[in-house]
C-alpha cells in the first residue's frame, strides 16, 4: 500500500475531503489555500484561493465541502466568512460574511441547501445557520438563512446532515452530541456527557444508519443517528482529532497524536502519527499505517472504500490506494463474512 503523497500546503492540513466518485480530494489548510487534487495519480487539478484579488480566503481555511455532482465548493475560515466556488474554472462565485470564524460547513444529499457553524468568541454564541443554495445562478445567493440554531452552553465544534436531511447531528467543546430538527431549529436529542473531551470530528456511516465521533478525550465513538445511543468505544493512548468508518470493510479509521508543545520525552514512537485501523465489530485495534511527521488532524475515506487519505500537522497529504489483500484478509477468521469486492 504505497502512498501518494501531495504536496501543495505551506502549513498543516485542516479538512480534506473525497468526492463522491472519488476521483478528487479537495484539501483545506491554514495557508489560507483550498487545492484540489486527482486521487489516481496525486497530481493538483488546481487552486481555490491564493492569488490576491482572486476572491479567496485571507486566513485559515477550517472547513471544506464538495456537493455530489463535484459542481461547486463551498469553504470556511479564520476570515470570518463562508465562500462557494466553482469548481471547473476555481472562481468565487458568493461570500457570506460573519461576526466569527466559519468552522464547519456541510451540503445535504439534495445538494440545494448547505449548513454552517459559527464560532463563539468575543461575545458572540455559537450558531448554526441553514441556507438555500441557488444552483441555476449560483453568483446571487441569499445571505438570509432559512434557519438559525443559537446555541447556549457548549458550542459546537463539528456537524453533519442526516438522511433525508430532515436533522443535524452536532459534536461540541464539551462533548456533547445533540441533534437538531432543521425546520424548526430546535434540539429534538442530547447526550451531554458523550465524550469526556472536544469533539473533533463527526463523520457518517455509508448508509447514514450510524457515525463516529473524535475527541480530545483519547477516544473515538459510533452513535446511532436516530437515538444517539452509543453503541462502540475505541479507546486509545492519543488525543484523536479525526475519525472516519471504512465502506465495504468492517473497519474504522483514527488519526490523532500529541502536538509538539505536549510531547515530553521522545520515544520511538513520540506523538503516535500514525493512521489507525480498528476493527468496528470487535473494537480491537487491527493496523497502523506510519508516515506523517506531526499529528494527523483529518481523515478521508474514499466513498466506493477503495483509499483513504490523510492530512497532517506536517502539511502533508497522503493518498492510500489499499491493496487487494486488504479486501480479503479477516483478522478474526471465520467470525467474518466473506466480502466481494
Amino acid at each position: 500500500m504505497k502512498p501518494i503523497i501531495l504536496q501543495g500546503h505551506e502549513r498543516s492540513l485542516t479538512q480534506i475531503v473525497f468526492n463522491s466518485e472519488g476521483d478528487l480530494l479537495f484539501s483545506a489548510s491554514k495557508d489560507s489555500v483550498v487545492n484540489a487534487w486527482f486521487t489516481s495519480n496525486g497530481e493538483r487539478l488546481g487552486t481555490f484561493g491564493g492569488i490576491k484579488g482572486d476572491g479567496g480566503h485571507n486566513g485559515t481555511v477550517w472547513t471544506v465541502a464538495v456537493d455530489s455532482q463535484t459542481r461547486f465548493l463551498i469553504t470556511g475560515a479564520a476570515d470570518n466568512t463562508m465562500k462557494l466556488w466553482e469548481i471547473a474554472t476555481g472562481k468565487c462565485l458568493f461570500t457570506w460574511e460573519f461576526l466569527t470564524a466559519v468552522k464547519r460547513v456541510a451540503w445535504n444529499e439534495d445538494d440545494d441547501t448547505i449548513l454552517s457553524i459559527t464560532e463563539q468568541r468575543s461575545g458572540q454564541p455559537s450558531i448554526i445557520r441553514i441556507y438555500k443554495i441557488n444552483r441555476d445562478e449560483p453568483t446571487s445567493q441569499t445571505t438570509t438563512p432559512i434557519t438559525t440554531m443559537t446555541l447556549s452552553g457548549s458550542k459546537a465544534t463539528v456537524a453533519l446532515w442526516t438522511p433525508l436531511s430532515e436533522y443535524i447531528l452536532t459534536g461540541h467543546e464539551s462533548g456533547k452530541v445533540a441533534k437538531y430538527d432543521v425546520k424548526s431549529g430546535e434540539e429534538v436529542n442530547y447526550v451531554d456527557d458523550a465524550h469526556s473531551g472536544e469533539i473533533t470530528d463527526i463523520q457518517s456511516s455509508p448508509d447514514g444508519t450510524y457515525f463516529i465521533t473524535s475527541s480530545k478525550d483519547k477516544t473515538a465513538r459510533i452513535f446511532d443517528s436516530e437515538t444517539l445511543e452509543e453503541m462502540k468505544v475505541f479507546p486509545t493512548e492519543t488525543p484523536l482529532n479525526s475519525a472516519c468508518i471504512a465502506p465495504l470493510r468492517p473497519y474504522i479509521i483514527l488519526g490523532g497524536g500529541q502536538d509538539a508543545m505536549s510531547v515530553t520525552t521522545t520515544s520511538q514512537r513520540a506523538g503516535k502519527f500514525e493512521s489507525r485501523f480498528w476493527h468496528k465489530l470487535f473494537e480491537e485495534e487491527v493496523g497502523r499505517v506510519k508516515g506523517h511527521f506531526g499529528p494527523i488532524n483529518t481523515l478521508a475515506v474514499h466513498p466506493q472504500g477503495k483509499a483513504y487519505a490523510s492530512g497532517a500537522e506536517d502539511g502533508f497529504v497522503r493518498v492510500h490506494w489499499f491493496d487487494e489483500s486488504y479486501f480479503r484478509s479477516r483478522p478474526f477468521g471465520d467470525l467474518e463474512p466473506e466480502v466481494e469486492v
